[in-house]
């Protein structure tokens, strides 16, 4: 699968190591930035792999901030995505199940590497269930 990553500084660390792990389970992987640990706006690097979806390069993104707050509010922006912030596997199911996320957005400063990995293998697993879900996502895209 093609899928993006991007953080801000303060996702950084996390998403080198992310990208490597996605790379080791044999995806291919997108870096958006940002390159290093000096400060920058997560807003730019949010849009930009917002943009990698929406013009189909990648399936999915991996968006990482310090709490993923800011990264998931930007990126929700875009009509066409839908960013969950999550922190566990139970959000992280369900945000596939249900909402048919196509970004998974996690905080640096909240989730450690492990765990990290842990919901990415299952938010990568699961599938939509559509049904009652899917009437509810056609709402969500509204102009």
């Amino acid at each position: 699968m093609n899928i993006v990553v991007v953080s801000d500084h303060a996702g950084f660390t996390l998403k080198e190591d992310i990208k490597t792990f996605l790379e080791s389970e044999n995806h291919n992987v997108i870096d958006c930035g940002t390159y290093s640990k000096e400060s920058c706006d997560y807003p730019d690097y949010a849009n930009a792999a917002a943009l990698a979806i929406l013009d189909g390069k990648a399936e999915r993104g991996i968006f990482i901030c310090g709490t993923g707050i800011g990264i998931s509010i930007a990126a929700n922006r875009h009509k066409g995505i839908r960013a969950a912030l999550c922190s566990d596997i139970y959000s992280v199911r369900l945000s596939r199940q249900h909402n048919n996320a196509n970004v998974l957005a996690m905080g640096a400063n909240i989730v450690a590497i492990p765990l990290a990995k842990e919901m990415i293998k299952e938010w990568l697993k699961e599938e939509f269930e559509g049904g009652r879900h899917e009437r509810r996502i056609c709402k969500l895209d509204i102009d």
